[in-house]
């Protein structure tokens, strides 16, 4: 097998949790999965050797991403479906079991895409601020607007559900 695309599968379990974060879906994550890895062997000639392929491919589902919203809303469809409880992020098996953990991707769940994408991007994925932007072809300000919409969002939903969780029930 070529290094190359050795190194692309070597990616697939970062592509499957991205795509999860931005489809909220699983079926839809494992096509938007297939798809970008479809792409990116047919175009594998445009990626440079030397680099990993994590940022050239996280662009690749970004721009599928779109352009699937894009079909979506154009048919008048719902872009977002509901997630189960063991659809949310990939996420170690001890983790999803913690009220607070499953708190949080629920609240994630629940941001707008853009937001949630430029989120994950930069917090789960770990790119720099400039490598996201590229990714999700924004500026840096843009991108830096929506990671701190993004967590002003978290922030509200989660102080709400602890609101919640705090306030007892007194029967009479």
């Amino acid at each position: 097998m070529d290094d190359r695309k050795a190194a692309i599968l070597g990616e697939i379990p970062r592509l499957r949790r991205y795509a999860r974060a931005l489809s909220r879906d699983r079926d839809s994550a494992d096509d938007l999965v297939q798809d970008c890895l479809e792409r990116a062997l047919a175009k594998l000639d445009n990626w440079q050797t030397g680099e990993s392929p994590r940022k050239w491919l996280f662009t690749i589902m970004h721009h599928l991403f779109i352009d699937q919203m894009r079909k979506v809303s154009r048919r008048g469809e719902m872009a977002m479906l509901p997630l189960d409880g063991d659809e949310a992020l990939t996420v170690p098996s001890i983790q999803v079991e913690n009220i607070a953990s499953r708190e949080i991707l629920d609240a994630l769940q629940a941001i707008a895409p853009e937001r949630r994408a430029a989120i994950v991007t930069v917090a789960i994925e770990g790119f720099s601020y400039a490598e996201a932007a590229n990714i999700l072809g924004i500026p840096a300000g843009t991108l830096m607007s929506r990671i701190s919409r993004g967590r002003e969002d978290l922030r509200a939903l989660l102080d709400d559900r602890a609101r919640r969780r705090s306030l007892k029930v007194v029967e009479k």
